[in-house]
């Protein structure tokens, strides 16, 4: 770590994110020699390269705008490159080399064949037209196209990135590359190579896990308050799914305040949210201005200060800080799974372990998107289609595997489960394994 904080000085996230793993791995690492003989942990934390680019684009008004774009390719031992883009005024190289480091264990928790990487630009969606939009992508695809492909290197969306936008990057790419159809992006429309399940895969995902999480605890969510920050695609399936399985969603939250729902959200209320999103106006004051009287809009304040008994951050990395396990400790949560990549700050993690609330990390819990992307990139190769039932039967065994590889691997002495450490440490060793086996490259 003191090697690394002194090569990338600043790069909080990244360096937070290694931190993690590298605790977590500790053990395990030292009863390996061969490991340390062949620096598996030195090469690992590294990318194996960064892709930096202008991005020049037309707004609606005429006037030529620039941004930066990037893609992280990290690692590619068990298989091809695989991650989403970010569009967000935030993005930087540290924030997409943390994501790539996290997508290369996630990844491997799923038991496909996918390599880790992360990309993005630092472009702000929010009050954008579809055609500034649309523009924006094509651009962003004149400058990546070459360096992506089926079988190197697979993008999907992130935050500020959905349908649209993988629609207009995926049509500018095949005009580019001329091939159509191959399965160089993910998360594409339902009538042009798209999954079925795939828009609501990371959240339905992440509520398998937490399903499995609670009943490895002797718990079940029926009728339980579930607290959710965040309006966006993945936040809208955690909700669609909780809300299947008999969870009242309570709370939901964006950058503008929180939504209190004290009767539970209703499947009108889920259907809204594609709509706030779409809207690229970001407030989630608007759900409460469409359904006065059963939403409560609170500016300023997070989701985490409404009484629940589980909380799944969707939103943003470092959204929940150690105060804020705090107040939801006291107002009487009890389960936390993480949904958000690396969505607590170290602080929180700590405080839920210390204090008896149940927790597991994004790494984890929301794995059912990108295997849901590998889903797709199987029924591109073999020019299919499944059904609901298939891809929802898949994605339930594959979170079932991912739940059991954390079970395995993260079992204390007293028989209760840390899960941070078994998905860190089944991640890293089917990597390191794959990295010890391919020699020194």
């Amino acid at each position: 770590m003191a090697m690394l904080q002194a090569k990338h000085p600043g790069e909080s996230e990244y360096l937070q994110a290694v931190q993690e793993v590298l605790e977590s791995i500790e053990e395990i690492y030292n009863q390996h020699p061969e490991f340390e003989n062949a620096k598996i942990v030195e090469r690992m934390v590294e990318p194996d390269r960064i892709f930096t680019f202008r991005v020049t684009w037309i707004d609606d008004r005429g006037e030529v705008q620039s941004n930066l774009g990037y893609r992280v390719q990290f690692n590619s031992a068990i298989g091809p490159y695989k991650g989403g883009l970010r569009f967000h005024r935030a993005v930087t190289p540290s924030m997409l080399k943390f994501l790539g480091f996290e997508q290369t264990f996630k990844n491997a928790l799923t038991t496909l064949p996918m390599g880790g990487a992360k990309g993005g630009s630092d472009f702000d969606p929010v009050g954008k037209s579809d055609n500034e939009i649309m523009r924006f992508c094509q651009a962003f695809m004149l400058e990546l196209w070459r360096c992506i492909g089926p079988d190197q290197d697979i993008p999907a969306g992130d935050v500020g990135v959905g349908g649209r936008e993988i629609g207009f990057l995926n049509g500018m790419y095949q005009k580019l590359a001329r091939e159509y159809h191959t399965g160089v992006l993910t998360g594409k429309g339902a009538t042009w190579g798209g999954s079925i399940l795939r828009p609501e895969a990371t959240g339905f995902g992440a509520l398998y896990f937490t399903q499995h999480l609670l009943h490895k605890a002797g718990k079940d969510i029926k009728d339980k308050k579930v607290a959710i920050s965040g309006f966006g695609n993945v936040a809208w399936g955690a909700v669609k799914k909780a809300m299947q399985l008999g969870a009242k969603v309570v709370a939901i939250s964006g950058p503008d305040g929180v939504c209190v729902v004290p009767d539970g959200m209703t499947a009108e209320m889920n259907d809204y949210m594609l709509d706030m999103r779409a809207s690229n106006r970001n407030k989630v004051e608007d759900m409460a201005v469409k359904f006065p009287g059963k939403a409560q809009f609170i500016a300023g304040k997070k989701a985490w200060s409404v009484p629940c008994d589980i909380a799944l951050p969707c939103a943003f990395q470092n959204e929940l800080s150690e105060d804020d396990a705090k107040e939801l400790k006291a107002n009487g949560c009890w389960c936390c799974c993480e949904v958000s990549n690396m969505g607590c700050q170290p602080g929180a993690i700590h405080f839920f372990q210390n204090n008896g609330v149940l927790f597991a990390p994004g790494k984890a819990v929301n794995a059912g998107g990108v295997a849901t992307s590998g889903l797709e990139m199987t029924q591109n190769a073999a020019h299919l289609s499944w059904t609901a039932k298939e891809v929802d039967d898949r994605l339930h065994q594959i979170m079932e595997s991912i739940h059991e590889q954390c079970v395995k691997f993260g079992t204390r002495a007293d028989g209760s489960v840390d899960y941070v450490k078994g998905a860190n440490i089944a991640g890293f060793m089917k990597v390191a394994t794959a990295m010890l086996e391919q020699g020194i490259i």
